[in-house]
């Protein structure tokens, strides 16, 4: 996982044994977003890297494959809006789909605030089951929002043939994911950083089983994300279990090759 992505970079991380404040008070929210919907926009404010690479996609999907240039794109795991609000900005609609209302909450009122709500269409739905009748050409899926799946292959590619199901042909899949190095594994291991002031974060990784466990503690909220990382062989065989043709794998957002490393971008096609 790369210092920058999520949240901070390494100049502003700080690490400790224990972060201040003792154990945060837990929240009933149903998502474990929910309970950090307030923080997470703090806690990533300078994930900025991706923005126009997703703006740039879905400036290219308007009128793609006959379909109408007023159509609007699929945001999967919407959050807060921090891709779907430029989006919108840039005079494209999104349709969001996020499992958590309080995060969608946020994206709102964030578009509200930005004056692009009306270009907003935010549905409470799961990666794998969208609450989306619509066709769509582009289908978004940023910041490693799929390693959020279950260690489960076959509900990987129910995932992927989810987002293709939304496509018309022609269309495209747009998302981004990770594979941690040994070296980063071994600086973040079990120690609390401070990401933000008073926003911490604490990685737990089990390579043998390519899990990490990502404890996020803000002020008298706290929540633990669980991520589940593949190889870029792996992601590609099952974007082909899923009917896609790959059409690109970037080894960043500015489109450069993929070389090997940490991060992978994919862009990937309904025939």
């Amino acid at each position: 996982m790369r210092d920058d992505l999520p949240p901070a970079g390494e100049d502003s991380a700080e690490e400790v044994g224990e972060p201040p404040g003792g154990h945060a008070q837990e929240s009933a929210a149903t998502s474990e977003y929910d309970r950090i919907a307030a923080l997470y926009d703090p806690w990533s404010r300078s994930v900025v890297e991706d923005v126009a690479f997703y703006v740039e996609e879905a400036r290219k999907a308007a009128g793609r494959a006959g379909v109408d240039p007023a159509t609007p794109v699929v945001e999967l795991g919407v959050g807060t809006g921090r891709i779907a609000v430029p989006v919108a900005e840039a005079g494209v609609g999104v349709i969001g789909v996020d499992r958590s209302e309080g995060m969608l909450d946020v994206c709102r009122a964030r578009a509200e605030a930005a004056g692009v709500s009306k270009r907003l269409d935010l549905r409470v739905g799961d990666f794998r089951r969208p609450p989306v009748t619509e066709r769509v050409a582009l289908v978004m899926c940023p910041f490693r929002a799929y390693l959020h799946l279950p260690d489960d292959n076959g509900e990987r590619v129910a995932a992927l043939r989810a987002a293709h199901d939304l496509l018309v042909p022609g269309g495209r899949l747009a998302f981004d994911v990770f594979a941690p190095s040994p070296d980063d594994i071994e600086e973040t291991h079990g120690r609390w950083i401070e990401r933000e002031p008073g926003i911490w974060e604490r990685a737990t990784w089990d390579g043998g089983a390519r899990r990490l466990t990502l404890d996020v503690r803000g002020q008298r909220v706290e929540t633990t994300l669980r991520l589940r990382w593949l190889s870029t062989a792996e992601w590609r065989g099952l974007l082909e279990r899923a009917g896609f043709e790959i059409e690109a794998c970037y080894g960043w957002f500015d489109r450069r090759p993929y070389t090997g490393g940490e991060d992978s971008v994919w862009l990937a096609r309904r025939p």
